[in-house]
This record gives structure tokens, sequence and C-alpha cells, in this order.
């Protein structure tokens, strides 16, 4: 495994990007490293926003690409990983907010060529894909500090999943599968599920950046922003940005609740069996009464 973790100079984004090729026997990993290091160039010096971040504010997000398949010289199949995380208000806690695994990454890559992204045209699938998931993580980072803050950068990302329709790789088109790029996107500006990001935004801003300082108000405002999942899941059980959820924040919501109040611990292991049964496991050590 190859990675690359650099100072974090450039833009919005400070993201780790890690290339994995062990699953291609007897490639030439001289071609995985300068690929690496380019898509770290790639995500991290492009101007993504009219915005100025200093050092510290840059979003901090992770990428891991496993490369499976060598189809031909320059072109690879695989998946790719996209993790965001959030820094909470006064405190060194770093909340997960995106935990997506994406198995349609299907590239042609040719070392020291220059990697062109252009927003509208499905030219590249590879800029296409690292381009749309930088739009991804901007716009979830932006929902968690202002309510639907991230709507820009979310259509940024649709247009991309627009422009893909003729692309011959999978990943894009809603009848390919019901978890990919294309329903990610449908799904978080869908108005009929408008209130996941309304859970997004008072799950981070009024819940866990509370919680330094009212820890019980804090996480009474978690409990009411789980609602707002149950909603959805009730309009759409097999909706994709539930699974999104829970990836993200399954973990986090125990050791959360666990130190909750007996009717607060009850009322939301009620939303959580209901809306996350697949965790339901470990959701029983909320009622335990066990932070971990």
């Amino acid at each position: 495994m190859l990675i690359f973790v650099g100072n974090g100079i450039g833009q919005e984004l400070r993201c780790n990007v890690t290339v994995s090729a062990r699953g291609i026997q007897g490639a030439n990993q001289n071609l995985f490293r300068t690929m690496q290091s380019d898509l770290y160039d790639f995500m991290n010096n492009r101007k993504w926003t009219d915005h100025v971040y200093s050092y510290d504010e840059k979003i901090r997000c992770n990428i891991l690409i496993r490369l499976d398949e060598q189809i031909s010289a320059d072109e690879f199949k695989g998946s790719i990983q996209v993790q965001l995380t959030r820094p909470i208000f006064n405190t060194s806690y770093t909340s997960t907010v995106l935990n997506i695994k994406d198995n349609d990454f299907h590239c042609k890559y040719v070392e020291f060529q220059p990697l062109e992204f252009n927003e509208t045209s499905n030219r590249d699938n590879l800029t296409n894909i690292m381009a749309f998931y930088a739009y991804v993580i901007l716009g979830f980072d932006y929902d968690t500090f202002s309510e639907e803050g991230g709507t820009e950068y979310f259509q940024k990302a649709q247009a991309i999943v627009n422009n893909s329709q003729n692309a011959r790789e999978r990943g894009w088109k809603a009848f390919e599968s019901e978890r990919n790029r294309y329903w990610l996107i449908e799904n978080v500006l869908n108005k009929s599920y408008s209130s996941f990001r309304t859970c997004m935004y008072n799950y981070h801003r009024n819940g866990l950046d509370l919680m330094s300082e009212k820890v019980e108000e804090g996480r009474a405002n978690i409990a009411d922003a789980l609602r707002d999942i149950q909603k959805v899941f009730r309009r759409r059980p097999s909706t994709y940005i539930l699974q999104m959820f829970f990836d993200a924040k399954a973990d986090e919501l125990v050791n959360i609740f666990s130190k909750s109040f007996p009717d607060e611990r009850n009322r939301v292991m009620a939303i959580l069996n209901e809306v996350d049964p697949s965790n339901g496991r470990k959701y029983e050590k909320i009622a335990e009464n066990e932070g971990f």
C-alpha cells in the first residue's frame, strides 16, 4: 500500500490520498505512486469554491482507492472509499460525517499526463469521480455548519452526474444500482428527503458543537435530529442516504447515548432499532449504559 500525506498546502481541502494496487500482480508500482501524487495535487491544490480558508479551516478528508484489476496498460478497476471528518467546537474531538465506499471505480490513467477536469463534459472518468466527491465533501461539510449550506456544491456534483449519463463506466446511472453516485446526489437534493439535511445540521451544529458547554441540551438536540432521519425512513426505507448516515454515525451514537438518561435512551433506541436494524446488536450497548 502506498500512502501520500502532504502538508495540506492548497485550497479548501486537506485530503489524504492513498492508492493500493496490491490486487494487481506484477504491476509497475511507480505508476501508482505517480497516480497517487497526481490525485493528491488534484484534490488539494485546485480551487473548488470562492471562499478563503486558513490552514486550520481546511476540510479534513481521506480517500482510499483500491485497484483490483488492470484492464490494459492505462485502464483500471477497483473501489474508492471517501471519509469526511469535522472538528467539534471547543474540543479535540472530530466527528465522522461521511464514510462512503463506491465499488464502481473505473478509470484510465497515463503516467505523467496532466489530469484534466472539465465541468461540462465526461471526457475523463477519473477526474469526474474525484471532482464529484470533492463537491460531495464540500456539500456535507457546509451542511453541518449552516442549514442546507452545501446546496451549491451538491448541485455541482449533480452536474457531473448529468454530464456522465453517456459514460461507458458504471456508477453514474439510475438503473445500474440503488446505491451509487447517481442516487447519492439524487437523495441529497430530493425535497422529499429534505429532513435528512435538517438532521445533518442540527446533529452537528446544535448537537455536537453544543455538547462541550451544555452536554444534556446538545444530546437532546441530537435525539430530536434522529426524528428527521426517521421521517426519511418512513417515506422510503431503502434510501441510500440512510445507509450513508449510519455507516458514519452508528458508533458515535452509541457513545453519545450510552451516557444518556433512561427515558432518552429508550426513545433513541426505539428510533434506531426501527430505522437501522442491521446495527441492532451495536445499539444494545446504549441500553447497558456503557460508553467505550
